[in-house]
Order: C-alpha cells, then sequence, then structure tokens
C-alpha cells in the first residue's frame, strides 16, 4: 500500500511527487520538469503562499543565472493547461501578483483500498507540520473508517490549510424552548459571528440561503429550523449543519451545540454548556464556539489567533444583537439599505459601542446616497475597531478608507490582505469591484466580479457588480446574460434594476427603461434614484421641460423620505444640466440650493462645476475657488478629490480666464482616473476631466487633440450613460472638425447631434447656437 508521502489525489488528479507522474483519472498526463516541481512544492504546504524566490530556491539550488521570473510564469502557465486550470478564475493554483502562488482546492485524504504500488527511497519532503499530517492521512488510510468520523477526519486532515470552495457549514437557528424572543435569531448570529473569524471554516451565505429558501419553494426568511437547515445543507453541497438549543433550567439556561453531518445525519462534534443569567448567555456561546471548533480539528494555534469573544466582537447586549441581525439580514439578502438603517440604529441605541453596527450603518448610507453620513459612522466605527474580529476589522478599516479618507489605494491595500488572510471571503472581491470601477479599471472589476460571484453565487450586489462591469465596457449581451441569471436566481435588487435601466437606454428600448421606473414606484430610497435617472435621459433627448418636471419630483420623493442629501445630489445634477446647455441663471439657482442642503464631496464638485461651466459674474468663480479650497483642505487622502475632482474644476477656472494651456496643465493629475466613476448613484460624473481637456484644446485650436477627447467620450457610451456630455460630445466634435476645416466631418457630426436632439425643446440656448454654427458650414 502506498503511504500518503508518495501519493497525493486533489479533483481527478493524482501527483506520485518521487517519480514526479501526474494522472487524470487514472491516466497519465504529460508534463515532467520544472511545471511538476512547482506542483509538487505547492501540494507540500496547500493553501500556503509559496514565494517566488522559494520557487526559485528549488528550482536552480545549484547557482544557475536566468530569468527565473519569466521562466515560472511559463511553467505556471504550463502546469495550469495541464489542470485545466484558468489563472482568472482559479480552480487549483491562485496567483498573488508579485508575491507568489498558492494551491487552493482541496486535497483528498486516502481511504483503504486505495490502488499504489510499494516504492523505495526516501519520503516526499516536506515541513514538519504538512509530514505530520501526510502521517496521519496514511493511518486513516489504512484502516476502515466509520462514516460518523468521515467529516472530522477531513478537517483534521486539513487543520494547518485553508478549506476552499466547497467546504460550507450551515448555521440553524437555535430551538428556543424559553419564551424569550430575544433569543430568536440573535444567537443564530452571535455563533456566525464567532465562526467566520476563523479561516478555518466558511458559512454560507445569507443570501444563498435565500436563494435556495426559494428552490424549496418555502417564503424568504423562513426560519433555518433542524430539518429546513439539513435539506437546505444538501442542496447546496455544504458539509454540516450547526444545530443550537437553548433551554431554560430554572434561573440558568442550558446552550447545546451539534456539528451534524448533512449527508448521513451522524452527529460530528457537541457541547453543551450552561449560563448562570441571561447577560452570561453570549459569554458561554463564545466559549462553546470555541471548544467546537477544536473538536472539529481547528487547531489550538489558528484558534487563540481568531478568537475574539462574540460579546467583545459584537456586543454584550442581546437586544441590540438582535436588531444588528435584521440589519444584516436585510442588507445580504434583499440589499434593502433603508429598513437596514433602521435595525442598525436601533442596536446602536441600546450599544454606543457596537462597532459593527456602525460599520453596517456606513454601508447602508453610502449604498443610499448618503456619504456625509456614510463617513461619519465609518469613522465612529473605526474608533472603535479594536472590539471586533479579524474579518470585521478589514471591513471596518476598508470602509473608513473608502467612505472617510477617500484614500481608495489604501483600501485596496487592505483589501489584497484580507483576501489572503480569508481566501473564501467574498467581501474583499465584492468591495474591490466599486473602487475599481470609481478609479476606471474596469477590466480588472470584472476580474474580480467574476471571482466573486465563483464565491458566493447567490447574492444580489454579485451580479449587479457582473452586470455594471459589463456594461462600463460596452459588453451588452453579456450583461444582458448576467441579468436574467441574477432574476432567474431571484436575486432581484435596486441595484440590479438600475443596471437593467443603463442596458435598456444603450439599447434604446424605451419601455424596458418604463418598466425600471414602474418597478420604482413609491419605494423608499428608490423611487428617487429612478426620477433622476429619467430625468437624465429626457435632458440627454434635449426635452428639458420634461426633465426639469423629473428633477422637481425626484427632490421631493428624496425629501418625503428625508433623504436630504440625496435631494442636494439632484439639486447639483440638474445645476450641471443647465450650465451645459447655456442656461446660467437657472444652474445657478441649482447649484446654490444644492449647497444650502447638507452637502457631500461629489456635491460640491458638481455645484462648483456648474457655476464654472455659466457664464456668471466674478463672485461665483470666487465661490468655485473657495470650494476647491475646500475640498482640499477637508480631504487631502481622497483619490478622487485631489485626482479628479480639483483638477477638473481648477482647468475650468482657467479656461474662465482665458487660458487654456493652464487648463490643459491642470488636469495632468487626473489622467489615471479621468475614466472612473468618482460619484454616488444620485450624480453622474463620469469623464468631465476628458470632456474639460475637450474644450480646453479647442480654445487653444488644437483641433486634433480635442476630436481625440470627444471621442474618447463617444467610445464609453457604457460609462458616460446618460450624462449631458454624452450628446453633447457630437457637438464639440463637430466645432473640432469645423476648425481644421474637414467640413464633410463636421456636418457629419452635428447632424449626430440634430439627431439625438431631433425632438428637443427649441429655446435651449446651446441647440440654438449649434444651428447657427452648422448654417456657417454651407
Amino acid at each position: 500500500m502506498e503511504t500518503c508521502s508518495n501519493l497525493v489525489r486533489f479533483g481527478v488528479f493524482e501527483l506520485r511527487p518521487r517519480t514526479g507522474e501526474l494522472r487524470k483519472n487514472g491516466a497519465k498526463v504529460r508534463l515532467e520538469g520544472q511545471p511538476i516541481q512547482i506542483l509538487t512544492l505547492l501540494l507540500e504546504r496547500p493553501g500556503e503562499l509559496v514565494t517566488q524566490d522559494e520557487i526559485r530556491t528549488r528550482l536552480w539550488s545549484d547557482g544557475t543565472v536566468v530569468d527565473f521570473e519569466h521562466c515560472i510564469k511559463t511553467a505556471v502557465r504550463k502546469l495550469r493547461q495541464a489542470l485545466g486550470d484558468d489563472a482568472d478564475a482559479p480552480r487549483y493554483i491562485q496567483t498573488l501578483p508579485r508575491r507568489g502562488y498558492r494551491f487552493i482546492a482541496p486535497l483528498s485524504p486516502l481511504t483503504a483500498g486505495s490502488p499504489a504500488t510499494v516504492e523505495n527511497g526516501p519520503p516526499w519532503r516536506a515541513s514538519s507540520v504538512n509530514t505530520t499530517r501526510w502521517k496521519q492521512a496514511a493511518l486513516a488510510g489504512a484502516g476502515a473508517l466509520m462514516a460518523a468520523l468521515s467529516f472530522g477526519v477531513y478537517v483534521h486532515f486539513h487543520h494547518n490549510s485553508r478549506l476552499t470552495g466547497k467546504g460550507t457549514i450551515v448555521v440553524a437557528e437555535f430551538a428556543n424552548t424559553t419564551s424569550e424572543k430575544v433569543f430568536d435569531g440573535t444567537l443564530r448570529q452571535g455563533l456566525e459571528v464567532q465562526l467566520e473569524q476563523t479561516p478555518f471554516l466558511s458559512l454560507i451565505s445569507e443570501a444563498q440561503i435565500q436563494q435556495t429558501l426559494h428552490m424549496m419553494s418555502l417564503p424568504a426568511g423562513t426560519p433555518l429550523t433542524s430539518n429546513v437547515a439539513r435539506e437546505l445543507c444538501q442542496r447546496t453541497g455544504s458539509m454540516a449543519v450547526l444545530d443550537g438549543s437553548i433551554t431554560r433550567l430554572g434561573s440558568q439556561y442550558v446552550l447545546g451545540i451539534k456539528a451534524v453531518n448533512c449527508a448521513s445525519g451522524e452527529t460530528l462534534a457537541e457541547e453543551q454548556t450552561t449560563a448562570d443569567t441571561k447577560e452570561q448567555v453570549l459569554k458561554v456561546l463564545s466559549e462553546a464556539a470555541t471548544r467546537l471548533r477544536l473538536k472539529l480539528g481547528e487547531s489550538l494555534a489558528t484558534v487563540r489567533r481568531f478568537d475574539t469573544p462574540i460579546e467583545q466582537a459584537t456586543t454584550p447586549s442581546l437586544e441590540a444583537l438582535q436588531a444588528y441581525s435584521l440589519g444584516i439580514k436585510a442588507v445580504k439578502s434583499k440589499s434593502d439599505f433603508l429598513p437596514a438603517v433602521a435595525f442598525f440604529k436601533r442596536a446602536i441605541s441600546l450599544d454606543q459601542n457596537f462597532a459593527a453596527a456602525y460599520g453596517g450603518l456606513a454601508l447602508s448610507y453610502w449604498c443610499l446616497g448618503e456619504t456625509d453620513l456614510a463617513a461619519e459612522n465609518a469613522r465612529k466605527a473605526f474608533e472603535l475597531r479594536d472590539r471586533v474580529t479579524d474579518p470585521e476589522k478589514f471591513l471596518i478599516e476598508v470602509y473608513y478608507d473608502e467612505y472617510f479618507t477617500g484614500n481608495l489605494e489604501k483600501a485596496l491595500q487592505t483589501c489584497e490582505v484580507w483576501a489572503e488572510t480569508y481566501p473564501r471571503d467574498d467581501n474583499p472581491r465584492g468591495m474591490r469591484i466599486g473602487m475599481y470601477w470609481v478609479l476606471g479599471q474596469y477590466d480588472r472589476a470584472l476580474d474580480e466580479a467574476q471571482a466573486n460571484l465563483g464565491l458566493a453565487p447567490a447574492i444580489a450586489i454579485g451580479y449587479g457588480g457582473l452586470m455594471y462591469s459589463y456594461i462600463a465596457l460596452n459588453r451588452l449581451e453579456e450583461a444582458q446574460a448576467a441579468a436574467t441569471q441574477a432574476l432567474a436566481k431571484n436575486l432581484d435588487s435596486p441595484s440590479l434594476r438600475n443596471d437593467l435601466y443603463d442596458l435598456a437606454f444603450l439599447q434604446n428600448d424605451a419601455d424596458a427603461m418604463a418598466q425600471q421606473i414602474v418597478w420604482s414606484n413609491s419605494k423608499p430610497g428608490v423611487e428617487d434614484l429612478f426620477l433622476a435617472l429619467d430625468a437624465d435621459t429626457a435632458a440627454y433627448a434635449g426635452r428639458l421641460t420634461k426633465a426639469r418636471d423629473l428633477s422637481r419630483r425626484a427632490i421631493a420623493s428624496a425629501e418625503r423620505f428625508e433623504e436630504k442629501q440625496n435631494a442636494s445630489h439632484y439639486q447639483a445634477d440638474a445645476a450641471l444640466r443647465e450650465a451645459l446647455i447655456g442656461n446660467s441663471a437657472q444652474a445657478r439657482e441649482h447649484a446654490l440650493a444644492a449647497l444650502a442642503l447638507p452637502s457631500s464631496r461629489e456635491v460640491k464638485y458638481a455645484a462648483a462645476l456648474a457655476l464654472a461651466f455659466g457664464e456668471n459674474a466674478s463672485p461665483d468663480l470666487l465661490r468655485v475657488q473657495h470650494i476647491a479650497d475646500e475640498l482640499a483642505r477637508r480631504f487631502p487622502e481622497d483619490t478622487m478629490v485631489q485626482f479628479h475632482f480639483l483638477p477638473t474644476i481648477r482647468a475650468q477656472l482657467a479656461l474662465r480666464r482665458g487660458d487654456p494651456v493652464g487648463a490643459i496643465s491642470a488636469l495632468q493629475p487626473a489622467a489615471p482616473y479621468e475614466l472612473g466613476i468618482p460619484a454616488t448613484f444620485a450624480v453622474p460624473l463620469t469623464l468631465y476631466p476628458v470632456y474639460v481637456r475637450g474644450e480646453a484644446y479647442l480654445a487653444a485650436h488644437e483641433s486634433s487633440e480635442a476630436a481625440a477627447e470627444f471621442h474618447k467620450i463617444l467610445g464609453h457610451r457604457g460609462v458616460v450613460l446618460n450624462e449631458p456630455i454624452a450628446v453633447l460630445a457630437h457637438l464639440q466634435l463637430g466645432r473640432a472638425f469645423a476648425q481644421t476645416g474637414d467640413t464633410s466631418k463636421a456636418r457629419a457630426a452635428y447632424q449626430d447631434f440634430f439627431t439625438f436632439w431631433k425632438g428637443a425643446d427649441p429655446d435651449i440656448p446651446v441647440l440654438k447656437q449649434a444651428k447657427k454654427e452648422y448654417a456657417r458650414l454651407y
């Protein structure tokens, strides 16, 4: 019988490290040399980072001088080809850029009867920890394994590696016989917090739970009783169910937790403990969860490292934890942020030091467009971050840098460490999607969205990330397919509907856009957003009267639901629209109204641009300079403020001073970020650095350069969508061609503009000016 040191199995593959032989379903795979050596090294340390330097030492220990980085990449590429692996969505080998590689697939322990031949020679060289692991697996394979121990052996076999892919756990609701409702949902949430902090276990997501309940013909929010949880566990291919119970005996509370193999029904491990008072329940639950982790095979070292007590990680208040759990459910399963705000506020009112609740409130406010409130709550969560588990700490630190400081580069670095520590956690990838959008890196956002769905295939926000990434890259058919998949999985959400509206706009499908508007009617926190979207679409077609009416309704809807900052967003959006089409007085009125309300950095930027675009008197330009100075002072680390907002404002001010060369120079820092989405949902502000640069080149009579900038806008339809500059770019392109004397191209560009505005209100200043310019081309 061949020992585990001589044979490794993963998926359909077997590797015999001593002979360098790789087999797939028993058939030999033609692979040798450096790829096999790298695979052997990765399998010696499954789940761990193997650096490029370590690979170089193994492959070229004789000191041979080679371009080792290129050679390693080539060998890994050949290895992936042999395994049928994909670098963008890896099943076996994960690349950690500029660092090395990690083997991420679960290894299969040998069982009795595994075919093999005895080989002579020393055993496969490995670290002492892994050598112990292989010996344990060999002993396990030598005897008959009882079904009741199969799960325990499996996790023990992997005790020093991070489980990936299929190793999920379902946490059932606690059977509560105390008649005290405060325990309903609360103990399950507390147990999940305790278990989520360890990389050893992976809990099934709330969104996947809700989707599977739908497949089981059960309503959303159905409690996961023991029987429901077990069926859900089987349907999702999870490994085990954790059943809990709480019973009252006199003044004491008895808690029990049991891990059950959902396929066989056998008990894998269990814990029982007693709390003398209700106030001690969370404390003893935390202690029981720690002991259960050890019984399930987790190493003492990782338990000690990732063992923040529940009452410290969340709250000692059962009532606060109950409110928090309801907020989390609203966010994760429904993307329903307005009720989530109420739940998180309730949790904080019961415990002022509830760090995770502040974090949930920050996320909810951000998704509702209330960016200042998001920033303030992110700051509060950050100040209390020492009270949370490691995953929550990562999350809070990212919120702080994304929402409060605006330092996206630092937030991305935190996400990288987070993903490395918890490779099966979908959160760091999900958060990177939005940050890559802001930075204009849509290819990378798509990569993250695809990988994120691999980790969390049943999350509405995940499909929204995938869909918008496709839209931004003008890959509309794939965006439609993603939307169809999401709706088929019952993953409807406001963000998905927003993407469906954008997609319908790009496809010129008025009926589909109208469907999304009808869907949004009377929905708090949603209706106003879709009215504002429709206002921009009307303005895009030159129907200014309709756009003004829709904007007024959007503002009224936001005010009705006490979304004051969103109301300021819509005022700023209207201001910018009026300024661009030549209505300076109306632009000024909306800009000042926006600034009079609680104003985010995005609102200040849009209002400043509106005032700078208009033909206003010098006091307004002085106000614009004050806004720029305030933004620079308040947000010194903010990536978008420093490298998008301020360069654009300063460039437009330079144009107003008659200094196009200075405007072009002012926009240089914006170049790496100019294609990004720097604003919230409510105020679309994409590609304005490009538009202002095009105007500056026109003013400097550098016509070819100007045309290139306006072509850039037209080439990114999925990014600029229904913003005014998307249609005005045609007019500006006509002006650039006219400046060069190419009247044929100029006429064509003007005609494109007139086609878009064939139903436009006739008294729009920019339209009347365009008609005069067009007449002069003949």
